[in-house]
């Protein structure tokens, strides 16, 4: 029985919802998974980047504030952008794993599930969305900074931090589909409550449990986790 569902889970073939990445050339594929980032990134970065557009000061003018905007947006989606080859290679990689070894496509999502729900109770998780709820601090640190692309550091900075507070949510998409864009809304609004609401410390560790329940259905009954990916 168990043969006959690990059969049917490489023949639907998880890496199916990656039909993008393999569809797609490499510079098209990060034009789409940074614009979906963006996206995505939108609610909960816009009260970061309305902070630091205020720091500029009025004493600029309107080309050069628009200017320094643009790197730090530059900067920010440059970091979400270079993350677009991380997951491509994932997705080619866990396609070509799946139909390598089809008896094994469980053990594939389930490990991504596991890795993704462990990382949300993980100290280094809690400290960068520390820094993404309240980087006042940080932001003040950012104004010693001098020259002509500084702006662009402090997005990279920023984007960093954003990367390690959400890379772990990320590799649901790998699962589902990178380019999955009812996945990535279901999932945007979770990263925009853990980072914007009172309790989103809280709502980090309960999706962490939830994927980590989900990696171990998908051990013991992966039909349950197929037909969770064919809804999406």
């Amino acid at each position: 029985m168990h043969g006959l569902i690990d059969a049917n889970l490489a023949r639907v073939n998880w890496a199916a919802k990656m039909s993008m990445a393999e569809a797609v050339p490499i510079p098209m594929f990060v034009l789409m998974w940074t614009a979906m980032m963006a996206a995505m990134m939108l609610p909960s970065v816009a009260p970061v980047a309305l902070m630091w557009v205020r720091s500029i000061g009025s004493s600029s003018t309107k080309a050069n504030r628009l200017g320094r905007n643009l790197l730090f947006i530059s900067g920010y989606l440059g970091v979400w952008g270079s993350l677009g080859l991380v997951a491509y290679a994932g997705g080619l990689g866990m396609s070509m794993l799946s139909n390598a070894y089809p008896q094994r496509s469980k053990w594939i999502v389930a490990g991504l599930f596991l890795t993704s729900g462990i990382y949300q109770l993980t100290p280094f998780k809690n400290a960068c969305l520390r820094h993404c709820r309240s980087p006042m601090s940080q932001l003040m640190g950012y104004a010693a900074l001098k020259g002509a692309w500084r702006d662009l550091r402090v997005g990279l900075h920023h984007g960093l931090y954003c990367v390690g507070c959400c890379w772990g949510i990320m590799l649901v998409l790998i699962v589902v589909g990178t380019m999955n864009l009812l996945a990535a809304a279901g999932l945007a609004v979770v990263i925009f409550l853990e980072k914007s609401w009172t309790r989103g410390p809280l709502i980090a560790k309960m999706f962490g449990l939830a994927l980590i329940g989900l990696g171990i259905v998908t051990l013991f009954t992966p039909m349950t986790a197929l037909q969770f990916a064919m809804s999406l």
